[in-house]
């Protein structure tokens, strides 16, 4: 037996299994060529974040168009800053924006598939065994270096002015021998595996990038940590391991891991596996000060997919927008097939921003509209009803009252060609309706400075006595024109524009006055649908008591 062998079963003696095992427990997949196979890896280490999310977009777009697998693998190796509950509030969050997972965790609490555990806490054994098979092969050892010995290395090489990092003559442990190792385990010495590199910094690496295209990198030639002293591996090591063994063929991953890629192809190559294809998302920038900064958990509010439920943006939104920052030429496909889903569209990794896309909130608003101005009115109560039971306790209690009058306050100017776009997220819908509502209505009496308070009263006085409920728009628009004459006003827009030194205002002014009356705003959607939903005792009463405002007013005015 090797010297290799011998310290491979003196650092892992638990271990009986060789990496053949797995490798046969975890064959490759039976997929069509061409199919990628994806997968999002976040830590349970706090909410959601907007980036993951968007990653996990392009995962399940890249899966789907290749007929592929996009799954979910949770990495909980560093259960120190782990939080309770956190892997419940990713999945859900995913789930609850429509990405859908075909394997891995695809609900809190359960898996699905034939390559888990997908939680790598749950899959120490497995790393433990590849590690042997490298140290083994004289490829890794023990290092039983302290804390203070690092830092003295470190500080050496800074005094030095050479790069720091356990490599080179700065490994003290990378030649040990079996007898060495077994003396300090003996002692009771804690010790970590490393990597013995075979790399050197002066040698260069090449790897395409999907997005960033090819890249130029010196090889690793660092004796990174694999297994911590726990028996926990690294990011690195488990990273390789994990999309090895499930089989994925394309890494999609924040680009702060480029500089990482050196040390992941090279244990690719020592194990003899084929590397994924890697591909490095910029992250989302946010516009500070005439600079661009990455999206902040600390500072921005927007950075948590919760800032979204809370506002109450509709999952199509939210996907939506980030269709619009992932690639360039989205919004043209979107204006050619407004109704098409936006798994049609034809996405490249190509025309992904290589710098960052930009969060533009005004922009997000603006795609939201348009996104609930086109939903049918079936939809947006279901959403506003779920939304509200969570967020908006009586708002819930207002709109569940009357499914039926809620739907109507919520269809005005919707199925029409060019649909009205007031709502950007649920909580918008509060204030829109809150008139339709006594106990939310506020009257507002304010006046355009174009009409005089008396002209108001002499309208208001003309339309009650006029006003009658009207199935007919053409007619109940009628019934304002024809109290024009009697105000000084003009029936006829055009009349108005043609002399208007002869009036003191037209038509529009006179609706205003009661749009006012009847809403507590200037501006509303049709006022013949609003007063019809709102009937005609409650629209009369209101008609009645801006009367007697703006008559009260006109009378202190004296």
């Amino acid at each position: 037996m090797s010297d290799s062998q011998r310290l491979a079963d003196l650092l892992l003696p638990d271990i009986d299994k060789a990496i053949d095992y797995y490798e046969n427990m975890y064959p490759p997949r039976e997929l069509p060529e061409g199919s990628r196979v994806t997968r999002v890896a976040p830590s349970p280490t706090g909410y959601l974040h907007i980036g993951t999310l968007y990653i996990s977009l392009i995962d399940r777009i890249a899966a789907t168009q290749s007929g592929g697998v996009f799954y979910t693998r949770i990495e909980d190796t560093d259960k120190k800053r782990e939080v309770a509950g956190g892997i419940d509030d990713i999945i859900n969050g995913l789930i609850r924006y429509g990405i859908e997972i075909d394997e891995g965790f695809v609900a809190p609490g359960e898996q699905k598939g034939e390559y888990g555990p997908y939680q790598q806490s749950k899959r120490a054994h497995i790393y433990q065994c590849y590690a042997k098979h490298l140290i083994a092969k004289g490829l890794a050892y023990p290092c039983f270096c302290t804390e203070e010995e690092l830092e003295k290395v470190r500080k050496e090489q800074e005094a030095l002015k050479l790069r720091t990092g356990y490599y080179g003559k700065w490994a003290k442990h990378r030649d040990i021998t079996f007898e060495e190792a077994k003396k300090l385990i003996e002692e009771g010495r804690p010790y970590v595996i490393r990597l013995k590199s075979p790399g050197k910094e002066e040698n260069r690496i090449y790897f395409d990038d999907g997005i960033k295209g090819r890249i130029e990198m010196p090889e690793n030639d660092e004796d990174f940590v694999i297994l911590k002293s726990d028996g926990i591996p690294t990011y690195h090591f488990a990273h390789v391991v994990d999309d090895h063994l499930m089989r994925t063929t394309h890494v999609i991953r924040g680009d702060e891991w480029v500089s990482s890629t050196p040390k992941h192809l090279q244990l690719f190559k020592l194990f003899g596996f084929k590397p994924p294809k890697y591909i490095h998302v910029a992250p989302i920038m946010k516009l500070e000060g005439g600079s661009k900064r990455k999206i902040s958990k600390r500072k921005d509010p927007e950075a948590a997919v919760y800032y979204y439920y809370e506002k109450g943006y509709p999952k199509e939104s939210v996907l939506e927008y980030l269709m619009t920052i992932a690639n360039s030429d989205y919004e043209d496909f979107r204006r050619a097939n407004p109704d098409e889903p936006f798994m049609n569209f034809k996405f490249s990794f190509k025309k992904m921003s290589v710098s960052g896309a930009l969060f533009d909130g005004d922009k997000l608003n603006d795609v939201s509209r348009d996104v609930i101005s086109r939903m049918k009115v079936d939809r947006v109560v279901d959403y506003l009803l779920e939304w509200s039971a969570e967020y908006n306790k009586e708002f819930y209690r207002l709109i569940s009252a009357d499914i039926d009058y809620t739907k109507k306050i919520f269809n005005i100017d919707r199925d029409v060609p060019k649909p009205r776009k007031d709502i950007a997220f649920w909580q918008e819908a509060v204030d829109y309706s809150s008139y339709f509502f006594d106990e939310t209505f506020k009257p507002c009496y304010d006046l355009p400075e174009n009409i005089d308070v008396a002209d108001a009263v002499k309208i208001l006085d003309e339309y009650i006595k006029a006003y009658a409920p009207t199935d007919n728009r053409q007619e109940w628009f009628e019934q304002i024109k024809a109290i024009c004459p009697a105000v000084g006003y003009a029936s006829e827009t055009k009349e108005y524009r043609k002399n208007p030194d002869k009036y003191k205002g037209y038509v529009g002014d006179a609706s205003t006055v009661i749009r006012i009356a009847v809403t507590g705003r200037r501006n509303t959607p049709d006022l013949c649908q609003i007063m019809d939903i709102l009937g005609y005792e409650r629209c009369l009463q209101r008609l009645k008591s801006a009367r007697e405002f703006y008559k009260n007013l006109s009378e202190g005015l004296k």
